[in-house]
C-alpha cells in the first residue's frame, strides 16, 4: 500500500466531507422535485410542456425549494449539535468517568499527551464483545468508545494500541466523514419511515371510509412514490458512502497507532482477540458499524459483501503489522 500522509489525509477527508454536504442537499431537492412533479402530474399533463417549463418549474423553485433548503439547513444545525448524542442513542453507550476506570483514563491522557491531542471524552459499551470506536466533528464532541470486553480481556500494551488506532481516525478527520454520512443516510431512513407510516394510517382511514376514493387513492400513489423514491436515493447515498469511506482509513489508523505506541505487535495482537468477539448486541444499523475499529453486526461472508465492506480483511492488518 503507498504511503500517504497524515496532512494528505486530513485534506482527503475534508474534501469528501464538503462534497457530502453539497451533494445531501442537491439530493434532496432532486428528490422533492421528483414528488412535486408526481403529485401535479395531471395538471402538468394537462398544461402541456410549455406552461410547464414557464410555471411549474418556476412555482417549485419560489414556493417549495427554499422551505427544502431551510429543512435541511435546521437538520445540519441539529446534527451538527446532537451528533455526539444521536451516535450514543445509537449505541447504547454511557460516559466512563474517571474514577471508574483509571487505567483507561491514564492510556488515554498519556497517548494524547504523546501526540500533541486534546483528550476526548470516553464512553463505554456495557458488552462482553471486543470493539471500539472513535466519534465526533470537533474538538468539543470528539469521544473514544470502548466496550467492556475489551477493557477487561486485553492487556496495557493491546489496550493502548487500540486507543491509539482510534485516535487516529480522530486525528485523520475519519470521524467526520463517517459522522456526516450516518447523520444522512439516517435521515433517509427516518423519511421512508414517516412515509411508510402516513401510508399505513391513510390505508386504515380510508378503509373507515366510503367516499373520495379517487382521492385517496392519488395520495396513496404519491405516499407510495415518496416511500419508493427515498428508499432508492437512500440507498444510492448507502452506497455512495461506502466507496466515499475508503477502506485504506483503517490501514492507516493501524500504520499511525504503531509509529504513535512503537509496537505494532501489540495492535496486532489486539487485533487477533477482536476477531475472535467482534458483534456487539446493541449494534444493528449497518452505517454506525462503519465506526468499530471491526465490523460488530455478525453476517455471512459472500462476493457482494466483501466488495462494499466497509473493514479490509482482518487477517490482512494483522499480516501488515507484524511485517513492521
Amino acid at each position: 500500500m503507498a504511503y500517504i500522509g497524515i496532512q494528505t489525509q486530513q485534506r482527503r477527508n475534508n474534501l469528501r466531507s464538503t462534497i457530502l454536504l453539497i451533494l445531501f442537499p442537491v439530493l434532496v431537492l432532486v428528490l422533492s422535485y421528483a414528488v412535486y412533479l408526481f403529485a401535479f402530474a395531471y395538471e402538468i399533463q394537462t398544461a402541456g410542456l410549455s406552461l410547464f417549463n414557464s410555471y411549474f418549474l418556476k412555482n417549485f423553485l419560489t414556493n417549495v425549494a427554499p422551505f427544502v433548503i431551510a429543512g435541511v439547513a435546521i437538520w445540519f444545525l441539529i446534527a451538527y449539535w446532537a451528533n455526539t448524542t444521536i451516535i450514543n442513542s445509537a449505541v447504547h453507550s454511557k460516559p466512563l468517568g474517571r474514577k471508574e476506570n483509571m487505567r483507561v483514563y491514564n492510556l488515554v491522557e498519556n497517548l494524547c499527551i504523546q501526540s500533541g491531542m486534546r483528550m476526548p471524552r470516553v464512553n463505554v459499551i456495557q458488552d462482553d464483545s471486543l470493539n471500539a470506536f472513535a466519534s465526533g466533528i470537533n474538538e468539543k464532541t470528539y469521544t473514544v468508545t470502548l466496550t467492556t470486553g475489551i477493557i477487561q480481556k486485553l492487556n496495557d500494551q493491546e489496550l493502548e494500541a487500540v486507543i491509539a488506532h482510534e485516535l487516529m481516525h480522530i486525528k485523520n478527520r475519519d470521524v467526520r466523514v463517517l459522522i456526516i454520512s450516518i447523520v444522512f443516510v439516517g435521515i433517509f431512513a427516518f423519511i421512508s419511515q414517516m412515509a411508510l407510516r402516513m401510508l399505513f394510517f391513510s390505508n386504515m382511514s380510508g378503509g373507515r371510509s366510503s367516499g373520495g376514493g379517487n382521492r385517496n387513492g392519488g395520495g396513496q400513489a404519491l405516499m407510495w412514490l415518496v416511500v419508493i423514491l427515498v428508499a432508492t436515493v437512500g440507498y444510492f447515498f448507502t452506497i455512495l458512502m461506502k466507496f466515499a469511506i475508503s477502506r485504506k482509513r483503517e490501514y492507516m489508523a493501524d500504520a499511525g497507532a504503531a509509529e504513535m505506541t512503537r509496537n505494532p505487535h501489540a495492535l496486532a495482537n489486539a487485533l487477533r482477540k477482536i476477531s475472535g468477539n467482534p458483534n456487539v448486541d446493541a449494534i444493528t444499523r449497518e452505517d454506525v458499524a462503519q465506526l468499530f475499529i471491526e465490523h460488530p453486526i455478525a453476517k455471512k461472508k459472500s462476493f457482494m459483501s466483501n466488495l462494499f465492506a466497509t473493514h479490509p480483511p482482518i487477517e490482512k492488518r494483522i499480516a501488515i503489522l507484524e511485517g513492521f
